[in-house]
């Protein structure tokens, strides 16, 4: 069966071995590896669609399964003429399978071979979440990019826990096979887990690449470990995943974790991280993190980051940012998301190009002294 995303390698850095590649999509072609904003609930929050495409240069977002089941519910989204009609975006959509939101956001949660039972964040109400509701409302939802059912483990999490999470999370991919009604229109990605057990992340990558699924994830980072276990398990998991298709790396987003997947030889990565501390009043800059509500900034009259090209910096001052943030105003933090996000995908795109000329670990190392990371 043709799939309907492929994956096209175009350069391997010989310096790191980070790949540079096409992802062709319904929606699409994406420029590889990509950082991809999320709009959990069918928005990148205070972002328009046409500020992602012409100030942010996003090429694919996200949005989430759980939220916009609960909210505004799978099936009015499918009577808009799906997620594409109902934001007003043209371009690729991946929707992740909730399996995340689930673990983290439900206060009562009952895992079982069938699936998940949970409770609403929203009102309490009970509901169930197994691989064949999942594959419905994301096929409602109608995303180039669909997410396959799994169990995020917590970390720390015991090697049995661990090994019985695995298996169940390949059982329910395999579940997830059969219910997925849109194939030729929707590609149905599967999630390597196995907490931080390389022998688990061996079988669960070698259990779902048998399945011949059009595109991978890991899953399971980035939940909270210290960066050198996230690094370890991130450069172990990467090689196992086929050359041949879109390697997805979930939940990262600050410029150096982004930097490290690329390293390792991941395609795309999401994270809220950039509109998040954008309400927190920080943007990403060139020479690190400024917290701009800081009263060292209150008569700063140059842009929050010289070298950015984004709209907010090419505008307004660090001083008049400080002033939004201060006073609550909406503006405020519109302009940070606008910055932060277009931050990363222009860092992305300098990875690009760095990747083709061979030269990304260097650059990562002028990175990082730059930003003031520790190598």
């Amino acid at each position: 069966m043709e799939h309907a995303v492929t994956y096209e390698l175009l350069h391997e850095c010989k310096q790191t071995g980070a790949r540079r590649g096409v992802i062709h999509t319904p929606h699409g072609d994406i420029q590889t590896p990509i950082f991809m904003p999320v709009g959990t609930q069918a928005t990148v929050k205070s972002m328009t669609p046409e500020e992602l495409k012409e100030e942010v240069k996003a090429q694919i977002i996200l949005s989430n399964t759980y939220h916009l089941y609960l909210r505004p519910g799978h099936k009015i989204v499918e009577e808009a003429g799906g997620l594409h009609k109902f934001m007003n975006w043209d371009r690729p959509i991946l929707t992740d399978c909730g399996g995340f939101q689930v673990f983290s956001l439900s206060d009562l949660r009952k895992i079982s071979e069938e699936g998940v039972e949970f409770k609403s964040h929203l009102d309490g109400s009970k509901h169930m979440f197994t691989p064949e509701k999942v594959m419905e409302i994301e096929n409602s939802l109608g995303a180039d990019i669909i997410m396959s059912f799994d169990e995020c483990c917590p970390y720390p999490s015991t090697y049995e826990y661990a090994k019985n999470s695995m298996e169940r999370t390949t059982r329910w991919a395999k579940r997830c096979i059969k219910s997925h009604s849109r194939p030729e229109e929707q590609a149905l990605f599967g999630i390597i887990q196995g907490g931080f057990y390389k022998d688990l992340r061996e079988k669960s990558a070698k259990d779902l690449i048998e399945l011949d699924l059009p595109g991978y994830a890991i899953g399971g980072i980035s939940v909270g470990e210290p960066k050198e276990e996230f690094i370890d398990i991130l450069r172990y998991t990467a090689p196992l995943m086929p050359k041949n298709k879109p390697r997805y790396l979930m939940g990262v987003g600050s410029p150096d974790y982004l930097l490290e997947a690329a390293m390792a030889g991941i395609d795309m990565c999401d994270c809220v991280l950039p509109t998040r501390i954008a309400r927190n009043g920080t943007a990403m800059t060139s020479n690190g993190k400024v917290v701009v509500r800081n009263a060292t900034y209150e008569r700063d009259w140059g842009p929050l980051d010289p070298e950015c090209d984004c709209y907010t910096c090419k505008n307004y001052t660090r001083a008049y940012i400080r002033h939004l943030i201060k006073a609550n105003e909406i503006l405020g933090v519109r302009l940070l998301s606008i910055h932060n996000l277009r931050f990363l995908t222009k860092l992305m795109e300098r990875v690009r190009i760095e990747i083709e000329n061979d030269n990304l670990g260097t650059f990562k190392d002028e990175f990082y002294k730059k930003y003031g990371y520790e190598k």
